[in-house]
């Protein structure tokens, strides 16, 4: 039976008061006024309240037990986990020149802290961001008018492409777009983002140039995060490993002359390049001199935004700012949806400083403890030192996991070891653990680690997280006291990964497997287990295949011995309920949690599932009307019942850690006797049952990672199911094989 807490005592208030006046006519009869009035009742009162409250206190003594055996177990709690953001500082009103900003630079939204992660040119210029998008389908004649207009970029006739042809685009700013991001492969004519650099207005465009010769861009890009085959993979080295092609940064190479041959296209050099963004990140860009900031001089007005020509911008008076342009170029075939992207970014981390708070003086005693100021406190940041009575110099203490392999105070000889045999080097004693989530600090007992001397003076510097008050909205942080005047701060897009540290009552609930595991993957559980307490992540179902490399052409468990794939669903999903992926952003977050505490020869694979598309069309009878009190005898509402219980029988989570499960195949009959089941299902007619291409099928199997989706399911009141190909919509694409030359729409005016 389960272990219960006693109740030591439950009597209330009132019960305690009627005992005590009961209890008088026995002790003193002669007392027979028990009104309220009488100064004997309230004394009577008084000590009846005093009780309840020692009551109440004495209850909650198998509690306190409780959190001490925790506490001495040394079980510890999940520390609250710091938000993370993207930032921009624009110079638009300061000086004509770029500043050099350092990193850990205090950014403020409104009493919540950030700090940059790294230093950054902020540069006296403006940006526009945007991309050329497709236009849909116009009328054959107006695509026969560019044909004829863009001519001499399509070859004369004798040397024109029969294959080439115009596609018509038009320029699009990327701020425009919000949440929504683009896909910059497929939306664009050329796979490819423009940042347009411009001078501030009223001032030289030559002054802006000679600003920037030599100094570096920091460029921010922020994903969309929705790509359903994020992944990562730690390598048994310890490095994460991923795959990708590189994105090309370029920018106009110019000729001396700053005039483009006849006939010639123009040329590109390549700036830098940077692996495929899968999360928030920034990267730096060098500028060349002012001579090669540049743009061709001698463009002709149809060359504007054609084929490989820069965009021309919208306003006359802002493309006469335009310092230089730099095209962000997408590899081929490779699908990247962008939310923002932006000059003079840099990363952030809330985080409050403490610096040099002074905690009691040393004592000399064994396991000397002190508890910081701030709970929460981010390990890494602690900077201890402590100054012995009458020596000036402070000395540095450093961090240490456990003290018990810490060296002694006074070295001496091993008793252990026979004689003749050197002892290594005893590690240094000057060190101290910390409990992050407590911000208690404990120090060694002389044999592990050193005691604080008596009378010493203990000073800590540290950075503490104020948790899930850290995910703040886009523009909140918008200040930063150290900035120089005409600077401003701002982030373009929300703030993520603040999460709040564990309660007592829910690190009690891990004890038991906290102590099986001890912080470490080894069995199966384990897994399961820490992957579960991933800080800033609400995962719904983890799946652990022992022994299973994704990456293999056989992909079998049991055929890559030291790897192990981690199946990660999120609990929710916003873009789809029904088939939950985790982002990039997601992965990166239980990666960096599960890399400290892997095995170092543990090879670990995260992944999403691999949905399989599954489309259903099945035909029912329902039940007669007034033949079935319990049947809701409407076709819409067991239309809909169907739905949702084919819904819920595929669904790859289900409330309690589980779902459809791995390598279990998709049976047609099986999901006929799943909708004959439903309240107001007379008989199932049929069901056609297929993916996402190809004729009805009897079973969908299922390997690897994969999970069924439903992509369509329609439910018919009759003999005959809607046909798949009906449902499905299928239109058939062919390859583009035609070169074409983009060349910009003319907006039609009134």
């Amino acid at each position: 039976m389960p272990i219960e807490i006693p109740s030591l005592d439950n009597r209330s208030y009132q019960q305690l008061v009627d005992d005590s006046l009961a209890r008088i006519p026995v002790h003193t009869p002669e007392w027979t006024n028990f009104n309220d009035s009488d100064p004997g009742v309230t004394l009577i009162q008084v000590f009846a309240f005093l009780t309840e409250s020692m009551l109440y206190r004495a209850n909650r003594v198998p509690d306190r037990n409780r959190q001490k055996f925790l506490q001495l177990l040394g079980v510890p709690l999940r520390s609250a986990s710091s938000a993370q953001g993207v930032v921009t500082i624009t110079n638009s009103r300061g000086p004509l020149q770029t500043v050099t900003l350092e990193r850990d630079l205090e950014v403020r939204a409104g009493s919540v802290p950030f700090r940059t992660q790294r230093g950054l040119d902020v540069l006296p210029v403006e940006a526009e961001v945007c991309f050329k998008r497709k236009l849909s389908a116009q009328p054959p004649e107006q695509t026969q008018y560019y044909r004829e207009l863009y001519s001499s970029f399509l070859g004369d006739a004798e040397t024109a492409d029969p294959n080439a042809d115009v596609e018509l685009y038009e320029l699009v700013p990327l701020s425009a777009r919000g949440t929504e991001g683009v896909d910059v492969s497929s939306e664009s004519v050329d796979s490819s983002l423009w940042i347009a650099l411009l001078a501030r207005p009223h001032e030289s465009v030559a002054e802006a140039r000679a600003a920037l010769t030599g100094k570096t861009l920091s460029l921010g890009v922020v994903p969309r995060l929705t790509t359903e085959d994020a992944r990562r993979r730690l390598a048994p080295a310890g490095a994460e490993s991923t795959t990708s092609q590189p994105v090309r940064v370029e920018m106009p190479n110019v000729p001396a002359s700053g005039r483009l041959a006849t006939g010639a296209s123009p040329a590109y050099r390549t700036q830098a390049t940077f692996a495929m963004p899968i999360e928030p990140a920034v990267f730096e860009i060098p500028l060349p001199t002012a001579d090669q900031l540049v743009v061709w001089q001698d463009m002709d007005p149809l060359e504007l935004g054609a084929d490989n020509f820069p965009p021309a911008l919208e306003e006359p008076a802002v493309n006469e700012r335009v310092i230089t342009w730099l095209r962000v170029v997408w590899p081929d075939g490779v699908a990247s949806q962008l939310a923002w992207a932006g000059i003079n970014a840099s990363l952030i981390s809330q985080r409050s400083r403490v610096a040099n708070e002074q905690l009691p003086d040393g004592t000399g005693e064994p396991e000397q403890a002190d508890t910081l100021a701030n709970p929460s406190v981010i390990p890494q940041s602690v900077r201890l030192t402590l100054t012995p009575p009458g020596d000036p110099q402070a000395t540095r203490w450093n961090l240490i996991d456990d003290l018990l392999v810490a060296g002694p105070e006074v070295p001496g000889p091993d008793p252990r070891q026979p004689p003749g045999r050197i002892a290594p080097a005893p590690m240094d004693p000057k060190v101290f653990m910390l409990d992050a989530e407590a911000g208690r600090i404990r120090f060694g007992d002389g044999a592990h680690g050193a005691r604080p001397p008596a009378g010493a003076i203990v000073r800590v510097s540290y950075d503490y997280s104020a948790g899930r008050a850290g995910n703040v909205g886009a523009k909140a942080v918008n200040q930063a006291p150290a900035l120089p005047a005409g600077l401003q701060v701002s982030n373009p897009v929300r703030t993520w990964g603040g999460a709040d540290s564990e309660t007592a009552a829910e690190g009690e609930k891990q004890i038991t497997r906290y102590l099986q595991h001890r912080d470490r993957l080894v069995t199966a559980d384990d897994f399961v287990t820490i992957a579960q307490r991933t800080p800033g992540v609400e995962l719904g179902r983890v799946e652990v295949l022992a022994a299973y490399n994704p990456t293999l052409t056989r992909q079998e468990s049991g055929n890559a011995p030291g790897a192990v794939t981690l199946m990660l669903i999120p609990r929710y999903s916003a873009t789809r309920p029904d088939a939950p992926s985790p982002d990039p952003v997601f992965l990166s977050a239980v990666c960096a949690w599960l890399e400290p505490r892997r095995l170092v020869t543990t090879e670990l694979f995260l992944r999403g599932p691999a949905y399989v598309g599954v489309w259903v069309s099945v035909a029912v009878e329902i039940v007669p009307a007034g033949s079935d009190p319990a049947s809701p005898n409407s076709a819409a509402v067991v239309r809909e019942e169907v739905k949702k219980r084919v819904q819920a029988f595929l669904a790859p989570l289900d409330g309690a850690g589980g779902g459809w499960r791995l390598r279990r195949p998709l049976i047609r009959l099986e999901l006929m006797a799943e909708v004959s089941r439903v309240p107001g299902v007379a008989l199932v007619n049929s069901l056609l049952l297929a993916t996402t291409t190809g004729e009805p099928v009897e079973v969908i199997p299922t390997k690897g990672l994969e999970l069924p989706r439903i992509d369509g399911i329609e439910v018919a009141i009759g003999a005959d199911p809607l046909p798949l190909d009906q449902l499905r919509g299928t239109v058939a694409t062919t390859p583009k094989t035609r070169r074409v030359v983009p060349v910009p729409a003319i907006p039609a005016e009134c």
